[in-house]
């Protein structure tokens, strides 16, 4: 497998793993296609080191990997001032 191929799909798992957290709490999230792939990547990242730890296996699954995306955003939207079912306004994002 090429190494186009092989970044190819690791951005398309991302985006669906990102994008199904992203669905899974409520309200407007002000993100990019970028960030929603990253959160994704970063899901998939915790969620395997997850796995590795407890049972010694290489792949979290897709449950697992939306579990930790999910927990991912809400700690994002924390940090910039927001709830669990609302993103921080625009205007708020940036200040303290």
């Amino acid at each position: 497998m090429s190494l186009l191929v092989y970044l190819l799909i690791l951005a398309f798992s991302g985006l669906f793993v990102g994008a199904l957290a992203r669905l899974a709490l409520p309200g407007p999230d002000p993100m990019s296609l970028l960030a929603t792939i990253g959160l994704g990547l970063a899901g998939n990242l915790i969620a395997g080191v997850i796995v590795w730890l407890l049972w010694g296996h290489v792949a979290p699954g897709i449950v697992l990997s939306v579990a930790c995306s999910t927990i991912l955003l809400y700690f994002i939207r924390r940090a910039h001032g927001g709830s669990l079912t609302r993103p921080a306004s625009r205007g708020m994002i940036g200040r303290r």
